[in-house]
């Protein structure tokens, strides 16, 4: 099964770091953040959970909430997590399912046979409250995940669910968004009062609505 944008989240039930889980309800009326790793007790994933766990409160913030995935079992999981919170100078709260039969990591697609037939690609997925899915990124084993990245994506996929707006490239919270072209310019001077600027007739700014 190949998951692509706008395909409902499969939901599933496994064990974790934190006991079994149902992956919908974990998730509640949340936004949600499914990654994988490759296994336990590597270098780099072990730095990406370590930041995960330190941006706890950015997550809580934008009601959202983190869970990991790895192959290897619960007690290399709880073992591994110690390890984390000792060399990332964290408290991992977070699940991290364990994923031995690789039953969830084939149902994402996380298994690229041209990377490796038994490890998970480094992949990430924003999922909506509505189980609709957001954001896929897929990073090779050797390069760490941005997760400053994945906080000003989350931002702007809230933002342009709230209001009729896109963001433009490098856009970072607070900075102006665009009118999207199905919003005519005579309308948005009415639903965006703060003002319209425009560039071309297809590319109009206005400051973010909701600063």
């Amino acid at each position: 099964m190949s998951i692509k944008l706008g395909d409902t989240a499969p939901n599933f039930q496994a064990p974790s770091s934190v006991g079994d889980i149902d992956f919908y309800d974990y998730l509640g009326d949340a936004w949600g953040i499914l990654f994988s790793h490759p296994a336990d007790y590597t270098p780099v994933c072990t730095t990406e959970l370590g930041y995960t766990s330190k941006l706890k409160s950015e997550f809580i913030q934008r009601g959202t909430k983190v869970i990991a995935l790895s192959v290897d079992g619960v007690e290399d999981h709880k073992n591994w997590i110690q390890d984390i919170n000792e060399t990332q100078d964290t408290d991992v709260q977070f699940p991290i399912i364990a994923d031995q039969e690789r039953k969830i990591s084939e149902l994402y697609d996380f298994i690229h046979p041209n990377a490796s037939v038994t490890a998970t690609v480094r992949s990430l997925l924003i999922i909506d409250p509505a189980k609709k899915v957001r954001l896929i990124i897929t990073y090779p084993a050797s390069t760490g995940r941005n997760f400053n990245e994945i906080l000003r994506v989350l931002d702007s996929l809230q933002l342009v669910d709230a209001y009729r707006v896109a963001t433009p490239v490098n856009w970072n919270y607070g900075d102006d968004v665009i009118v999207p072209p199905s919003v005519s310019t005579e309308e948005a001077i009415k639903i965006f009062p703060k003002g319209v600027t425009e560039v071309k007739s297809y590319l109009r700014y206005t400051p973010q609505p909701n600063t």
